[in-house]
């Protein structure tokens, strides 16, 4: 079953459920999804790469509003974000602990035979692949430094 398809049934739950946030953000993303898959090129499909790329930027996005609703005191606003970020977050694969990250990052260094933080490109990429939708990047690329320094 696609991921759209996933939503759309969830849509109908959360209707009959009357749960109108997690309506709200389920209804976001199959915007998001439907938007790509007519978009030129796609021929009406969607990678999973593609839907973890979508998820991941709504999530963001909800996350970034919340940061300034809160920095301007609207605790409601805040609120209603950080629910939705947390009803997209679920569709996400599992995310990989920091010492875990750790550890593959110090394999794929060795792999590379990076050793300098001019090698990081390299690292980065691999790293990308390897974490894809498991891994926030900022996060991987914080060790990542932390390992060339």
């Amino acid at each position: 079953m696609s991921l759209l398809e996933i939503i759309s049934k969830d849509i109908m739950a959360a209707m009959k459920a009357r749960e109108n946030d997690k309506l709200e953000a389920l209804r976001a993303v199959k915007a998001e999804l439907l938007l790509a898959g007519t978009s030129s090129g796609a021929g009406g499909k969607v990678s999973e790469e593609e839907e973890l790329k979508i998820l991941k930027k709504l999530v963001k996005q909800r996350k970034e509003s919340a940061a300034i609703y809160k920095e301007k005191g609207r605790q409601d606003l805040y609120d209603d974000e950080v629910n939705q970020a947390a009803v997209i977050e679920q569709y996400l694969p599992e995310q990989i602990s920091e010492e875990k990250i750790r550890e593959d990052i110090k394999k794929i260094i060795a792999e590379t035979g990076a050793s300098e933080i001019k090698d990081m490109g390299k690292v980065m990429g691999m790293a990308a692949k390897h974490f894809a939708g498991k891994a926030d990047n900022a996060l991987v690329s914080k060790i990542v430094k932390e390992e060339l320094s």
